[in-house]
Formats: structure tokens, C-alpha cells, sequence
């Protein structure tokens, strides 16, 4: 049927013999595609667009994000696409009119060997169109769940979509190479042999990268955390994929790679909200050790910079070589560096002032020498006690 119409247009259009009848035939042809193109075709396109677009949104399945595209940017394309076809077709009817039905039969066939050419190029925009949306979609997703739960934080969700994100556009070219006939195969080897170099030749760096994605989602910390990491203490400044940096209170940046960081051991200060801290005071033996802990434990309820609750304490901890050592255990909220090294000194001061308000002794370091019973003790040498110069008792002057 396609054929019988198509060599009824040939000899309707090969009927136009005079000059007269084929400039008419041109001008009616070429009015026509005119007419057609400029606008027939995009109120078309518009109309069939704003169709299909009003009954996907009012589908209550739909995911919302198909809402947020833009649904006009394959519009113009589409209505360029069919306008030249329109130009196009008058084109070759006006040659045909005038007689150059070889040239136009021509044209034809050489537009028909492009076709596969232009269907895989159109396929190959639809994927990568396609591979667009879907990291859209993802992203909207991915906030939305980032935003609902507490599962996974800011960095980590950044993280899932720059992996998501490649996967996707890994798929889009696998796609668009396989449309195009590419053989995949020589490429996998090839990326095989690759990945061994790279993999031999950066062991530590891919080891590095590999702890990098078990601490972001085991989350021993967290960006602002104080932590002791491997002798180093600081405050969490970043966590990447291959190392994690932590600031010291002495505003040094310390850069520690995270196969390390795995391996190490990892104390969060910070992730409770409070921390408890300590300081030694050593009180004279011949002191009321009650009296002393009730003077402590007084001095410790007026420092302003530690917490009431849980409430200080004061437990007697050792015997030590010249006083009896009280522990003064007390917590401190939202910890931080610079908060311990205060509250520390706080405490200090307030006992100190308080030992010797009370008139209790913190001693020096003491010894006391003695000699061994069995043999009476010990006792100076005569003359040896006497300063140099001096005379010995009974001499002479």
C-alpha cells in the first residue's frame, strides 16, 4: 500500500509539464511546508506535550521528583526535528516537479543509509537523557531519606550519591557503547591489566580508601568530635575517603591516614556530652582524712565550671610515700579541649585554697631514714657532724 502510494504521488508530481503548472506546484508545495512547519507543527507538539504532561501529574502514583523536571526542554528539539523533516519533504517534492526525480530518489537514499546512523545517536541521547534524570531522582531521593532518618549523616549521604552517581553514569556509557557495537570485551581486559597496576602500585592508598568507607558508615565519630586517635587528640575538621584530619588545641592540623585510623584505638571524648575528669591531691598523714574529704568535696561544689549532676566526688585512692592520695572525680558538659584544661585548673585552685584555709598540710615528697634495729640503729661518727674548721670536743685552742 506504502509503495502504490508513494508511485502515485511520484506520477501526480511527474504530471506537472508546463513551466506554468510547475511553479504553481512549487509554490503551493513549498507554502504548504511553510504553513505546516511554522504552524501546525509546534502547536502540535505543544498540545500532544502539555497532554501527556497534565496526566502524569495528576497520576497520584508518580514519584513527586518527575514534578521538579523541566518538562519543556525536549519540547524545541522535537519541533525542530519535525520542521525540518516538513522543509525537507517539500524539498524533494519541489525536485521532483521539476523533473529531477534521480536527485530526489538520490537524496532519499542517502538519508536512508544515515538512519541507523541517527537512530543510535538518538539512542544514545535518550540514555544519557535518561541517566540525568535518574541522578536527579536519586539525589531527591537520597535528601529526603538523609533528612528523615539519623542513620546517615551530611558527609556520608554526599558520599552515597557521588557512588551513586558513577554507577549511574558507568551504566550510561556501557549503554551508549554497546548501542554504537564497541566491544566491551577488549575493554574489560584492558581495565582488568589496569586495575592490577594500580592496585599493586597503591596498595596503601586503596587500603586507605577501602578503611575510608567502613568509617564513614561504622561512625566512630563525627565532624566536630574530640577524639584521641593513635596519641593524637583533637577536634574532627574532616573525614575523606583516603584520610581524616583532626585539629589540636594547638591549632595544628594533623593528617592521619584512615588505614590507620582502623587500626587504631579510638576514644570519642565528646559522644555522650559530658566527660569526667580527675585530679590527685595528696594530704598529710597526720590529717583527719573525713575532714579532708569533706573540705575537698565543699571545694569542689563551688566550682562554677564543673556539673552538679552527676555530683563531684572525693575517694581516697592510695597511700602514698608522703601523703594519702584523694581522687577528685568531676564531669564537665559539652567537652572540649580548652573547657578541660579550665575546669581542671578551677578545681586546682579552689582545693588548694581550701587545704589551706583549713590548715590541712600537702606535703612534700619525704623520707624517713632509719637504721636496722639489730645493730642499734645508726648514729653519727664523732667529728663527723662538726662543720669544717671546727675544733673537736676537749682541744685546745
Amino acid at each position: 500500500m506504502r509503495l502504490a502510494f508513494l508511485v502515485t504521488l511520484r506520477e501526480t508530481l511527474e504530471g506537472f509539464v508546463t513551466t506554468e503548472a510547475r511553479l504553481a506546484a512549487t509554490v503551493v508545495l513549498l507554502t504548504a511546508a511553510a504553513v505546516t512547519a511554522l504552524l501546525f507543527t509546534p502547536r502540535a507538539v505543544r498540545g500532544a506535550h502539555r497532554l501527556v504532561r497534565d496526566r502524569v501529574l495528576a497520576n497520584e502514583r508518580v514519584p513527586v521528583e518527575m514534578s521538579e523536571l523541566d518538562w519543556r526542554f525536549p519540547v524545541n528539539a522535537i519541533v525542530r526535528t519535525l520542521q525540518f523533516a516538513v522543509v525537507l519533504g517539500g524539498g524533494l517534492a519541489t525536485l521532483v516537479v521539476w523533473g529531477y526525480v534521480e536527485v530526489a530518489f538520490a537524496a532519499v537514499a542517502a538519508m536512508a543509509a544515515t538512519l541507523p546512523a541517527f537512530a543510535k545517536v538518538l539512542t544514545t541521547a535518550a540514555i544519557v537523557a535518561g541517566a540525568l534524570i535518574a541522578i536527579d531522582v536519586l539525589e531527591a531521593r537520597l535528601d529526603d531519606y538523609a533528612a528523615e532518618s539519623d542513620a546517615i549523616n551530611q558527609h556520608q549521604k554526599g558520599i552515597v550519591f557521588r557512588l551513586l552517581q558513577l554507577a549511574v553514569l558507568a551504566a550510561a556509557v556501557v549503554g551508549g557503547l554497546t548501542v554504537w557495537g564497541i566491544n566491551l570485551g577488549g575493554l574489560l581486559v584492558g581495565a582488568g591489566f589496569l586495575g592490577i597496576v594500580i592496585g599493586t602500585a597503591a596498595r596503601s592508598t586503596i587500603g586507605s580508601l577501602i578503611a575510608g568507607f567502613v568509617l564513614m558508615f561504622s561512625r566512630p565519630f563525627e565532624l566536630g568530635d574530640w577524639v584521641a586517635i593513635d596519641g593524637e587528640e583533637g577536634i574532627v575538621s574532616d573525614i575523606t575517603v583516603i584520610n581524616t584530619r583532626i585539629r589540636t588545641a594547638g591549632g595544628e592540623v594533623v593528617v592521619i591516614p584512615n588505614d590507620r585510623v582502623a587500626n587504631a584505638v579510638v576514644t570519642n571524648l565528646t559522644r555522650l556530652g559530658q566527660l569526667r575528669l580527675s585530679v590527685d591531691v595528696g594530704v598529710d598523714y597526720d590529717a583527719d582524712l573525713a575532714t579532708a574529704e569533706a573540705v575537698v568535696s565543699d571545694a569542689l561544689a563551688g566550682v562554677s565550671e564543673i556539673e552538679d549532676n552527676p555530683p563531684p566526688q572525693v575517694i581516697p585512692k592510695s597511700l602514698g610515700d608522703s601523703a594519702v592520695v584523694l581522687e577528685c572525680r568531676f564531669w564537665i558538659d559539652r567537652p572540649s579541649a580548652p573547657k578541660r584544661a579550665l575546669a581542671t585548673a578551677s578545681v586546682v585552685r579552689a582545693v588548694k585554697t581550701a587545704l589551706d584555709d583549713a590548715g590541712i598540710k600537702i606535703p612534700y615528697p619525704q623520707r624517713e631514714v632509719t637504721g636496722r634495729e639489730e645493730t642499734g640503729g645508726f648514729r653519727v661518727a664523732e667529728g663527723r657532724g662538726e662543720p669544717p674548721g671546727a675544733a673537736a670536743p676537749g682541744a685546745e685552742n
